[in-house]
């Protein structure tokens, strides 16, 4: 009988593997559609290419789409790793966080568009120029994904709860067993959040990442962003339309191909005993879990490297009696001492040119720095105030109601994707015409590009909160502010603090987009550090980028460090989800 019962099971089994339901039809329709897409873009690719002209005519534009797509995949493979091995070291060792994190806070708050002179010329030098332009690109893109990403995975392995962290210690876990099966999966949901974030940000900055110029010098890649500037500059409206549309259609299928199903998944890694009644729905992956083409290709290339993974990293190490430390020879000291003073001797060289930089710099340059530090900071300060006073309960609205999330989700991915910069012209235009201040422009598309932050890591802090907990303030009947002040804020408090240092350090990069801006055949600017970047940039002085920019760092530094942080360690201390 056990015979017979195996025999049937497997030939079940094996029907099961032969059939092909409309699932499968479905995605090998989608895929011979995907191929013959390709092939027809890759006949009609324009010819204007090989001299790097962009073309406005819209026929282009899923030629362009492509190349962007690419380059934003490719960056955000690369924030994914630095976020995941960056944050890790950061939150397990108290000696190496003492050293990443301030080199973080400098990472972010370096300007994005004031090192990429350095960036492409550096590239252009050792490299032929179409491969150096696609990589500054892509490092471009990189530097405004990975910021939050990185924050955010390292305030969940620093809020990992107690009990799990007890767990991993009950059985043994190696370092990987422990990153796999408690640090990654408790962090997946903020990260997730932040890489729709992230792309979303790639997005505002493809503009400048496409197409720049570095003093008489003028840089282009075919892609949306470009092909944005490039209307935007020739104020064709139509061109502009037809960019934005082709954006919000590639907005809109990531969302439901690519982001939607990945925020229905990663709620299998929520903390909580009880089941949520509402869940979140996709469509894509209902058509993806009935699958059977899709099962047997995650088999292969997702499931069968993991467990290869576990197989070489998931043994435990064999005790090795410590041996005795060796001291070290000759050889190895002169070659260590060697080693060092070189590096003494280029970190020197290197500070004597950047003095000698920064004292060419005249005096009167040094007091519209000031000047500018203190304007854009105010500036700042209002950013970010007016984006915590909707995003917050804008956020607990889409992250406590999945219905309500299915729609405006999307919408807020729209919002949040499409280039600020590409409205510039018609911002301008309206408050010019109505004698309205420069300044209120530049706050606008400084808000504009650095809300979303707060906004996402509150959904992801809002989604996160157990069901358990939220049924037992129903019970105990806490509404209104009580409810806000015992629930909702204590659970937002860490991914809100994610979300304003990003905010923070974003707004500060994007006062060189909004307090500076060319289009047509005028210069449009407010007294700003981010337009004195800017403005150095478009002439080619050295100098006063190299100034502006540090001051920039510096003021990012000390509010990271001297705010931030310390509301970080708090998060920490107090609001951790136990």
């Amino acid at each position: 009988m056990e015979a017979l019962r195996r025999k049937t099971i497997f030939a079940t089994a094996q029907t099961e593997t032969a059939y092909l339901g409309w699932a499968d039809i479905l995605i090998l329709l989608g895929i011979a559609v995907a191929i013959y897409a390709g092939v027809q873009l890759a006949a009609s690719a324009p010819l204007s290419l090989a001299r790097a002209e962009i073309d406005l005519s819209p026929q282009v534009l899923p030629y362009y789409a492509l190349r962007s797509i690419g380059r934003m995949a490719a960056a955000y493979v690369l924030s994914v790793l630095f976020s995941i091995v960056y944050g890790y070291f950061a939150a397990r060792s108290r000696s190496a966080e003492r050293v990443l994190l301030p080199v973080l806070d400098v990472l972010q708050s370096v300007p994005i568009l004031s090192f990429l002179p350095v960036v492409v010329l550096s590239l252009t030098a050792i490299l032929p120029q179409a491969i150096a332009l696609e990589l500054a690109a892509i490092v471009l893109i990189f530097t405004s994904q990975v910021w939050n990403m990185t924050y955010s995975f390292y305030q969940s392995l620093r809020t990992l709860p107690r009990e799990l962290r007890e767990a991993a210690s009950v059985f043994r876990f190696n370092w990987w067993w422990r990153f796999r099966r408690v640090d990654l999966p408790f962090a997946s949901i903020g990260l997730l959040w932040n890489s729709v974030m992230s792309w979303a940000g790639g997005w505002f900055f493809l503009m400048a990442a496409e197409i720049f110029t570095v003093g008489d010098k003028d840089f282009r890649l075919p892609g949306v962003g470009s092909y944005l500037q490039e209307a935007a500059n020739a104020n064709d409206t139509t061109a502009i339309l037809y960019g934005i549309l082709t954006l919000v259609l590639i907005v809109v299928l990531l969302d439901q191909l690519l982001w939607r199903p990945l925020l229905v998944w990663v709620q299998k890694f929520k903390i909580e005993t009880v089941e949520d009644d509402n869940p979140p729905t996709s469509w894509f992956y209902e058509l993806l879990s009935r699958s059977q083409i899709a099962n047997a290709l995650n088999q292969a290339l997702i499931v069968a490297p993991i467990k290869a993974l576990d197989r070489r990293l998931g043994r435990a190490r064999r005790f090795e009696p410590a041996q005795q430390e060796q001291p070290l020879r000759w050889t190895q000291r002169l070659a260590r001492l060697l080693a060092l003073s070189l590096f003494a001797l280029i970190v020197i060289a290197l500070g004597i040119q950047l003095i000698e930089l920064l004292l060419s710099v005249p005096l009167s340059e040094y007091g519209r720095i000031l000047g500018g530090t203190l304007a854009t900071a105010l500036r700042v300060l209002v950013a970010m105030l007016i984006a915590t006073a909707w995003t917050i309960p804008l956020g607990v609205l889409i992250g406590s109601s999945p219905r309500l999330a299915n729609f405006l989700q999307p919408l807020v991915q729209i919002a949040a994707s499409i280039p600020a910069t590409a409205f510039f012209p018609l911002i301008v235009l309206v408050i010019v015409s109505n004698g309205i201040s420069l300044n209120v422009a530049a706050v606008l598309l400084m808000l504009l590009g650095t809300q979303w932050y707060v906004l996402f890591n509150v959904i992801a802090g809002t989604t996160a909160i157990p069901k358990d907990l939220r049924d037992m303030t129903n019970l105990l009947r806490f509404k209104g502010w009580n409810r806000w002040r015992k629930l909702i804020l204590p659970s937002l408090f860490p991914y809100l603090i994610t979300g304003l240092i990003t905010a923070s350090g974003g707004a500060w990069n994007a006062s060189i987009v909004a307090e500076y801006a060319e289009f047509g055949q005028q210069t449009y600017n407010v007294i700003g550090l981010g337009a004195l970047i800017s403005e150095a940039t478009a002439q080619g002085d050295f100098g006063l980028l190299t100034a502006a920019t540090l001051t920039m760092i510096l003021v990012v530094v000390i509010i990271n460090r001297y705010f931030w942080r310390r509301l970080y360690r708090l998060a920490a201390e107090r609001y951790t989800m136990e």
